[in-house]
């Protein structure tokens, strides 16, 4: 296991088991998270960000076995096209499987998933002890949060906890690339 700060992570990973919502430092920009299987948990985020549930959320973790749960059985291909990119901030969309909710996958037969690179959000997702919801840190339409003092001013009492902690040094959210072809989509 990675070496955490004790407190803050312990304190977001209590957060969220839960049914809380926090924001935390990502490769890029700050995410919202929560227990994905937490249908309330999930549909706050929704309302916070005035996101529809169609679009469907990421998923990230701190190494793939946190996925495995939510996905099909992957082809050689697909494992090959992941195997150069993880971990770090390629979100693949990968087959799901049939019992995963509505709210994750949104009007889709796949999953978006990622394996961060980033430091804290792994600890996170350790902490946590399985995969978390990890979308932009802001309102649909507006920009991604960077900072703390921009999660506050944009989400403010929304979010029941904020991880501190610094972006890495990505321009951007990740990059979403489907598994089944490799084409890149954002």
């Amino acid at each position: 296991m990675r070496s955490c700060p004790s407190w803050p992570v312990r304190l977001a990973a209590r957060m969220i088991h839960g049914g809380g919502v926090v924001a935390y430092p990502t490769e890029g920009v700050f995410g919202l998270g929560c227990d994905p299987l937490q249908g309330a948990a999930v549909e706050r985020i929704l309302k916070l960000k005035g996101r529809s549930v169609d679009k469907g959320l990421i998923l990230i973790a701190a190494d793939f076995a946190q996925l495995q749960s939510y996905l099909l059985p992957l082809t050689a291909q697909i494992r090959a096209r992941l195997e150069g990119t993880w971990p770090g901030p390629v979100t693949w969309l990968l087959p799901a499987r049939a019992d995963v909710p509505r709210w994750l996958r949104g009007r889709h037969d796949t999953l978006a998933v990622r394996v961060t690179a980033h430091p804290l959000a792994a600890c996170l997702c350790q902490r946590v002890g399985s995969a978390i919801v990890s979308t932009s840190a802001n309102r649909a339409g507006r920009p991604p949060a960077r900072t703390t003092l921009q999660v506050r001013r944009s989400l403010g009492a929304g979010i029941d906890y904020i991880l501190p902690g610094a972006i890495g040094r990505r321009a951007g959210p990740s990059e979403i690339r489907d598994g089944r072809t490799g084409q890149r989509i954002r």
